[in-house]
C-alpha cells in the first residue's frame, strides 16, 4: 500500500528541521507517527542528507530492548554521531526507555544534533519531564486520518456521502484503509488495536486492578460522546446499573484514557464573561471506528457521530477548542484563532424550520463579529443567515 503523505505534519516538520528545538510527535498508536518520521527521513535523503547522518529507533522493536536502558542508549547515540556533519536522531515511542528525558537532556546541549521523537502516551510530556525540557520542545500533536486524507487513500471511486459513510463507519486509523472494504478484517484490525491499547497503554501503566470496571467506563464513554458529563454523574449511572465505582476511580480511568490519546476533553468557556469554566465538560473519542467496533451499529447517533468528527477537525485546524456558554445557551464549539474567535453549531439536518431555529438561537446571540458557521449533512448551497453560514459538513471537510 502506497503511504499517503500526512502534509500537514511533514511541513511542520520541515519549517522545524535543524531549529534547536526538539520535536515531540504525541498522538495515539497506529495513527501515523512512525510512518510520518519515515517520511521525513525521505525527505532528509532527497535533499542530500548522508543515511551517516541519520540514526533512527524504534523502541517497541525487540531487536532494540537492550537499549531502553538509558545508559546503554546514550552511550550508543554517542558513538554513531557525525563527527562534522549534523546528525538526526529518531526516537519511536521513546516513552519505553526509563528516564529517557536524561538522555535527551544531554544531546540537547551537543553541538549539530536534531531531535525528532514520538510517544503514545502523554506520560512523555508529564509535569516532571515538561519541567526538564522546558523551553525545549514543541509538541506536534498527531491525530488518525482527517476526512481528505482517507479520502485519498479510499480504495475505489464513489460519491463523497459514500465515502464519509465509510469513514465514520471503519474509522480513520491509516492501515484501516488497506484492509477495506472487508468489514470483518477492519473489525478484528481495531479490535486487536483498541486492547492493545487498554493493556499496554491504560491496565500497565495506570495499575488498573479492576479491568471490567474500566470497560464499563469506556463502553459509557463510548456511548456518550458529546454528552456534557462529570465524574459523579458516571459514577451514579454505573453504580445505579449495578456496577458500583465511585468517582475516585471514574477520574482515574478518565485521565488514563485521555492521556493515551483514546479521549479528548472539550472544556467549556463562558463566550460573554471570557473565561474558563471547570464543570460539565464534553469528550470525544480520537476515532469513531473504535465505537462502532466496540458498541456495534445500534450506537449508530448521526449526529453526534457528526459533532465527533467535526470536533477532531476543528482540534486540526485550531489549538484551543472548547464547548461555548452563552448566558443559558451553548454553542457547540468554540475555537480559537489567531485574528480571534469563530463559532460552529452542528446538526444532522435543519430541514424542520423548528430545527434551524433551534440551531441558529445560540449564534444569533452572540453580539460579536466573529466568523459563525452552522454544519449540517444536508446537501445545500451554503446559505447566510444574517451573517451565520449554514455549510454542508462533508464540504466543509473538504474546502474550509
Amino acid at each position: 500500500m502506497t503511504s499517503i503523505v500526512r502534509h500537514e505534519y511533514l511541513e511542520q516538520l520541515m519549517a522545524l528541521k535543524d531549529k534547536q528545538v526538539i520535536k515531540i510527535i504525541t498522538g495515539i498508536r497506529r495513527c501515523g507517527k512512525s510512518t510520518l518520521l519515515q517520511q521525513f527521513r525521505d525527505y532528509l535523503i532527497s535533499i542530500g542528507t548522508d543515511t551517516s547522518q541519520i540514526i533512527s529507533l524504534n523502541f517497541e522493536d525487540i531487536d532494540n530492548e537492550h537499549l531502553c536502558d538509558y545508559h546503554t542508549l546514550y552511550s550508543y547515540i554517542k558513538e554513531r554521531l557525525h563527527p562534522s556533519l549534523p546528525t538526526y536522531l529518531f526516537f519511536d515511542e521513546i516513552q519505553q526507555v526509563k528516564s529517557f528525558q536524561k538522555v535527551i537532556d544531554a544531546l540537547y546541549i551537543k553541538p549539530n544534533i536534531d531531535i525528532y521523537l514520538t510517544g503514545s502516551n502523554a506520560y512523555m510530556l508529564s509535569q516532571d519531564i515538561a519541567t526538564l525540557l522546558s523551553g525545549r520542545y514543541i509538541e506536534i500533536r498527531m491525530l488518525p486520518f482527517s476526512y481528505n486524507e482517507y479520502s485519498a487513500s479510499y480504495f475505489s471511486s464513489a460519491p463523497l456521502s459514500t465515502i464519509y459513510k465509510d469513514y465514520v463507519t471503519y474509522g480513520s486509523f491509516p492501515y484501516v484503509s488497506a484492509l477495506q472494504p472487508n468489514q470483518s478484517l477492519v473489525i478484528e484490525y481495531l479490535r486487536n488495536l483498541f486492547n492493545t491499547i487498554i493493556l499496554k497503554d491504560i491496565v500497565t501503566r495506570y495499575k488498573v486492578a479492576d479491568v471490567m470496571m474500566l470497560q464499563s467506563v469506556i463502553q459509557f464513554m463510548f456511548d456518550n460522546i458529546g454528552n456534557p458529563v462529570s465524574s459523579k454523574s458516571i459514577a451514579d449511572t454505573l453504580t445505579s446499573s449495578g456496577r458500583k465505582i465511585d468517582v475516585r476511580t471514574v477520574e482515574k480511568f478518565l485521565y488514563a484514557m485521555t492521556e493515551s490519546y483514546v479521549l479528548y476533553k472539550a472544556t467549556r468557556y463562558d463566550i460573554r464573561g471570557k473565561q474558563h469554566l471547570k464543570t460539565l465538560g464534553k469528550y470525544y473519542i480520537v476515532d469513531v471506528g473504535l465505537r462502532m467496533m466496540l458498541l456495534g451499529n445500534r450506537k449508530y447517533d448521526t449526529g453526534r457521530v457528526l459533532e465527533n468528527v467535526i470536533y477532531l477537525e476543528l482540534r486540526r485546524r485550531y489549538h484551543d477548542v472548547y464547548v461555548g456558554k452563552w448566558d443559558n445557551t451553548e454553542v457547540d464549539f468554540v475555537c480559537m484563532a489567531e485574528n480571534g474567535l469563530v463559532y460552529y453549531q452542528v446538526a444532522e439536518t435543519t430541514r424542520e424550520q423548528s430545527t434551524l431555529e433551534r440551531e441558529l438561537r445560540p449564534l444569533k446571540q452572540i453580539n460579536d463579529s466573529y466568523p459563525k458557521y452552522l454544519l449540517t449533512l444536508d446537501e445545500d448551497p451554503v446559505i447566510d443567515y444574517n451573517g451565520i453560514q449554514k455549510c454542508n459538513a462533508i464540504e466543509w471537510l473538504r474546502h474550509y
